[in-house]
Order: structure tokens, then sequence, then C-alpha cells
């Protein structure tokens, strides 16, 4: 018996198939016997895959759902490349996860990435045959930057099979965060994803960084790994023994039953293909125009989301076909009135409209009275210290802001500025300042302090500005301005300020970037600029009335909340030190989201009623799980209390265990290391730093929140004044 009932999937778009799969099955089958593939062995002395299995599974019908259009020599190619993928990962499974051989998985993957080279080593297994082939066949006809990307992808799938091994070792099931990131990674849909570029167009290399084209790919990724999951959970989880799965990480976190997970997965899954309908219509456009992307870009960045979604109506189909899956029902049978046949398995089905969904995200009523969020024990096993130079920051706060303009009155909020310094007093950003940089020097906790005062400033301003008459190009303007104010030469002219927010912006980062090299300085502005930009991306869901999909607010979130600002000065002084790989490691890369993470769901928690009752926001993870669950409040809180612990006994786990153990085998300098622990110290310090500020600060506090609505005795009442009022809150 099957583990669930399928559920109704959302199915936007029609699957076609190619008319070259026969040529492909035959291909295909020929290949794969050249490469070895049907004769390689398990350790047991049976077969990974025989001609029988090969055909049952059927990768020339997947590659013929999922690249329709292609011609058949290109068809032939990417069949190919997945038989590969698909043999590398029963052959890893069989040879590695069931034995548990940590060390012998490592070298192999090691040794298989040697492939993806101009001079590849002799080859000694039907993975790396296949691999050294396909790497022959398709670089020649693809540029640099696409070959940059691909070996990324590549590489993250065989390399991050590390961490489903390690999982299975541990006895241990991810949170849903984590799984989700790293899901991603191992999952290989960010390498199908390359493929599509293959067969519909390249990305344009001055576009394949940004936001926009990063979500498509993302949400893709997500939609693919999770209807994976959906029908591959009889047989990795229930007959293999797998623990990386969507619905088992459901079912686990949430303690509910397999079908209820189940549902969920697809919910998410819901939501990933909508977020991507959305980030399609509404930021690939605005991204163009922002760019001038000429004709032949824009017609390539429309082929590239044409393929994408081919792919995703072309691989349910395949999955609901295929012998490799769990998929009694996928297939419904016709509807009397209804069209039968290829592309029709949702049909008029609720599903297939993914009407629930949609409206769920666009009716929330802003203002809602919701009262006091009483707060939940948090997990928090770090001390907090605090700088000896407190009262002097405090003071330089304070007379800082005021000599920036941030106290002063502003076109469209003539009656008071966005900040008074009794209101910034009452902020005490000082404070924060002091946990999250206690050993600093005077001068280095008063530049802390005025990069935390800019930042929330900041974040106070563009909503006030901008969000209240939902200004989105006034937004981006100001924020293109704003870049200009960060000049990477020294010597470089700016432009005179024209408001607080840039006045500020100039000052602090003259102050910050002296000492730095060049690259510090270009990665520091990058980040500023993508906490800016947040800023935009908030505003445009507000316009929209749009609840963000939750994997969108959470990735968001870390940018809106300014984490990489706020931690990374410490990283970029030892850029000199450090080897720049560390930190794209597995274990470096969760440290740092699950600490953010961690900061940014306390300020949810602590900031629910002003945001969501006082300001009508839509950016709280507390209303994302509200509204994606289907549950009130209180049991959100508790969801969102539980996902931070898990961040906090991952990070804990990842700092003790894991880090040494990478630190060991990376080799570094006793210099590096030293830099490296006291990195992972100082996350540990931001996030009791964070806690301890939003438990002693009055800026979430019920009082605070009416003393700033009530109205002052000289501004106006009665009808039409109540707008006045809001700004002022």
């Amino acid at each position: 018996m099957q583990a669930f009932t399928l559920p109704d999937f959302y199915l936007p778009y029609p699957a076609r198939l190619s008319p070259h799969v026969e040529r492909s099955r035959a291909h295909s089958m020929a290949w794969a016997r050249e490469m070895g593939m049907l004769d390689a062995a398990t350790p047991d002395g049976g077969l990974i895959w025989d001609e029988e299995a090969l055909a049952r599974m059927d990768y020339a019908l997947m590659c013929g759902y999922t690249h329709p259009d292609c011609d058949g020599p290109t068809l032939d190619l990417i069949t190919d490349w997945y038989v590969w993928v698909f043999f590398f990962d029963d052959h890893f499974l069989e040879t590695f996860k069931y034995s548990r051989d940590l060390a012998g998985a490592q070298a192999y993957l090691d040794r298989l990435e040697l492939f993806m080279s101009d001079t590849p080593p002799e080859v000694t297994s039907p993975a790396e045959a296949g691999l050294k082939d396909l790497w022959e066949r398709t670089v020649p006809a693809m540029s640099e930057d696409w070959k940059r990307r691909f070996i990324v992808s590549t590489h993250n799938l065989m390399v991050e099979s590390m961490w489903e091994l390690e999982n299975i070792d541990r006895g241990r099931i991810a949170n849903p965060i984590e799984y989700i990131q790293m899901r991603r990674r191992v999952g290989g849909a960010p390498w199908s994803a390359n493929l599509v570029e293959c067969v519909s167009a390249e990305i344009p290399p001055g576009l394949a960084g940004e936001r926009p084209i990063t979500v498509l790919t993302d949400t893709f990724s997500d939609a693919v790994h999770l209807r994976n999951d959906l029908f591959s959970y009889q047989r990795e989880v229930r007959e293999e023994g797998e623990n990386s799965n969507a619905v088992l990480v459901f079912e686990h976190f949430l303690d509910c039953s397999t079908q209820e997970a189940a549902d969920l997965v697809n919910e998410l899954l819901t939501s990933r293909l909508q977020q991507f309908e959305n980030t399609a219509l509404t930021e690939v456009p605005a991204l163009l125009a922002k760019h001038g992307s000429p004709p032949d870009e824009q017609l390539a960045v429309g082929a590239y989301v044409k393929g994408l979604q081919d792919w995703q109506s072309g691989g349910h189909e395949w999955h609901a076909r295929s012998s490799r899956y769990m998929n009694e029902g996928a297939v419904t049978p016709a509807l009397k009135l209804a069209p039968s046949g290829l592309g029709t398995t949702g049909f008029l089905t609720p599903g297939r409209l993914g009407l629930r969904r949609r409206v769920s995200q666009h009716s929330h009523v802003p203002h809602r009275p919701v009262g006091h969020l009483p707060l939940p024990d948090f997990t928090m096993p770090y001390e907090v210290r605090t700088s000896p130079h407190l009262e002097a920051a405090r003071q330089h706060s304070v007379d800082w802001c005021r000599a920036m303009g941030f106290y002063d009155s502003l076109p469209g909020v003539e009656a008071g500025g966005v900040w008074d310094e009794r209101r910034l007093r009452g902020i005490d950003l000082a404070h924060c300042a002091s946990m999250i940089n206690a050993d600093a020097t005077p001068e280095e906790l008063n530049v802390s302090t005025d990069w935390l005062a800019w930042g929330t400033y900041g974040d106070d301003y563009y909503p006030m500005i901008f969000g209240t008459v939902h200004d989105l190009v006034g937004a981006h303007l100001c924020g293109e301005r704003l870049s200009l104010f960060m000049p990477i030469e020294d010597g470089t002219p700016v432009p005179v300020p024209a408001n607080p927010l840039e006045r500020g912006l100039l000052d602090v980062w003259l102050r910050t970037v002296a000492p730095m090299t060049i690259e510090a300085r270009q990665l520091f502005r990058a980040g500023i600029e993508r906490m800016v930009a947040s800023w935009e991306w908030e505003l445009a869901n507000q316009a929209q009335n749009r609840i963000p999909d939750p994997v969108d607010y959470v990735e968001m979130r870390r940018r809106t909340f300014g984490s990489d600002l706020t931690t990374a000065l410490a990283k970029l002084k030892t850029l000199d030190v450090v080897p720049g790989d560390i930190y794209q490691t597995r274990v470096f890369r969760e440290l740092e989201t699950a600490a953010y993470d961690y900061g940014c769901f306390t300020n949810d928690l602590f900031s629910y009623q002003k945001e969501i009752e006082y300001e009508g926001e839509v950016h709280n993870m507390v209303l994302v799980v509200e509204n994606f669950l289907g549950v009130d409040r209180m049991t959100a809180r508790d969801f969102v209390a539980d996902l931070m612990t898990a961040r906090m006994e991952q990070f804990q786990h990842l700092a003790d265990h894991e880090l040494p153990a990478l630190l060991t085998a990376a080799d570094l300098s006793d210099e590096a290391r030293a830099a490296i622990t006291r990195q992972v110290d100082n996350l540990k310090e931001w996030m009791s730093g964070v806690l301890e500020w939003h438990r002693r600060c009055v800026r979430y506090t019920e009082p605070e929140l009416r003393r700033l609505r009530a109205a002052p005795d000289h501004l106006p009442t009665g009808l039409g004044t109540s707008a006045l009022r809001v700004l002022l809150g």
C-alpha cells in the first residue's frame, strides 16, 4: 500500500512530449551500456542497473516531457546527462550510504570532480566514464560563464551527498529551513536548470546573479525537489531507509501524520510555483528595464522561463508514469466533458487552479487588532557580554543622529521626522552594538552603533516615505543613489547628500572602509546594496497586499534585518588570512544562516504587534506561518520558537563538532583558525546580544506603540487626518 494518498497538485502548464523520444531511448540504452553502467556491481554482488531496470525508469521519456522542443541530438545529450546523474545517485547509495563508508565516499567524490576539467585522469568507473564523455560533448557549445555555473552545480550535487550520508549515520532528520536550502544543493535541480540553458538559451552573464533570476532558479529547484519527495517517499523512506525527504521532515518536525505532512509539502510546492510566477511577471520585466537589456537578452530570459515551466509540467507527467516512484492515482481517469491524454492529469481539479493558496496570500486585512503576543521561552546557551564603552556610545549615537538629520522633518512628513531624540534613546542601539561587539574599541563601537542606527533608520524611512503612497519607483531611485555614497576608490567624487539617509551613509561608510582593501570594500557595499534592495522587496509585497511565500520570506528576512551588515566587519578584516572557499563550505554557510534566522525570528516575535496591528505589515514570520499553516497566532508563535530552537541546536552541533573537523581537514594556519573561531564566537554573541536587546528595548512594548500612535497636541484632528497619525507611528 502507498504511504499516503497523493495530493491534488497545482499544474498550471500543460505537458508536451518531444517527437524524438524513441531515438533517445535507443541511444541512452546503448550509451549506458558503453559506459559500463549496466555491468556495475553492488557490494553484495548484484547489479546497480540492468537493461530492464533502465528501460522501466525511462529517462528518455522524462527528457522528452521536460524538454519537448529540442532537436533529436540535443535530446540524446540531455537524456545521457540524466542517465548519468541517476546512476551516480543509485551507485552512491549502494556503495556508500548503506555501508556508512564516509572516508571512501569522500575520496570517490574528490576523484569524480577531476573529470570536469581539460586534463582528466584515467577512467576507473562507469560514473567517471560517463562524466568525462558528457563533459567533452557539452562544454564546447557553451560560454565560460555557463561552464563556471555548471561546475558549481555539479560539484554541489556530488559533494553535498556527504550531508545526506552524515545525517543517515547520525540518525538525524534535518530541520525544515536547513532541508530546503541543502536539498537545492544535493538534489540537483539547479543543475537541471543549467541544462535548460543548453536547450533554450543561456542566461545573459550580467543578469545571472540578480535576485529575479536566482529566485526563478531557486523556486524551480524547490518545486522540482518537493514534487520528487512526494513521489519518492515510499521508495526512499519506507524501503531504502533514507531520511532526506521533505515529507519526513514535516512529519518529524510537526509531529503529524504522513498524510498531513504530504499535504503540507504540496502546499509549499504550490507556494513555490506561485512565487515563480510572481517573480516572472513582476520582477523580471523590471530587471530587464533596469539593465536596458537588448531584445536578444530579453528573448533569452523569456526562453529560460519557458524552459523551466516546461520542465515542471513535464517532470510531473514523468513522475506520474515512471516505475521509479509511488504514483498510484497520479494519472487520473478522464472526466466526462474534460480532455484526456497527455498533459491533462490535473485538469479541473481544485489543486490544478491553485486558488486557495493565492487567495490566502492576498486577502490579509492590514492593521487588524492582535494585541500583545506573549513571548515563548527562548533557547539561548550563550552568555551576554557588554562593552565598557556603552555610555559613551549612547551619547555619541544621540549626537550623531542629530548631526545626520535623523530628527529633521522631511517632505511628506512635515509634522515630524522619521525619528526624534526620545525615540532614538528608547531604541538604544548602542546597547545592542555593545553586546554584539563587546571587545570593540571606543571608535569601533561608535561605528557599529552608527551602522545599526543608519540601518534601523532606513528600515523605518522606506515604508514611511515610499510605502504609504506605494512609490516603488521612488524607492528604487533612492536605492540607486545610495550606492553613489559608498565609493570604492579613495578620492572618488560623490554627490551632495540630499537627505539624512544619504548623509548618514556617506559619513559612516568613509569612517568604516578607510583601512579596508578594495576587495573588502566591494563585498561590504554589495551586502549593503542587498539590504537596501530587500527594503524595495518589502514595499512591492506591501503594494500587492501579498504575504510572502515562506521560503522567500526566510531568505529575504536575513537581508531586511541587516544580518550580513551587522556581522560582516570581522569577516572582512581577515580576507587576507582566511581562504575564501572556507566561507562557501556547508558548515560555515549553515552556521551563518542558522544564526541569522535565530536573530531574525527573535525580532519577529517581539515586533509582532507593532508590525501587524500598528504598521499594517505583512513581513513577519509569525504571520507567514499563520497564513501558510492556517493556524492561530499562538500556534504560529510556537512553530517559530521551535524553528529557533532547531536552528540553535544545529548551530551548536556545527560549532562544537563539524567546524573543528573542517578546520583540521583544511590544514589552515594558526592565524586563520583563530580568525574563524573568533568569527563563530561573534555569531554566538550576535545571537545572545540581539535577544537581550529586544528584551530591554522599549521599541516593541505596547505603551511605546500607543505613545507613538497618539496624536501630538499640535496636529490636526478629525475627518481626513488619520493618515497623518499613521505616518507618525
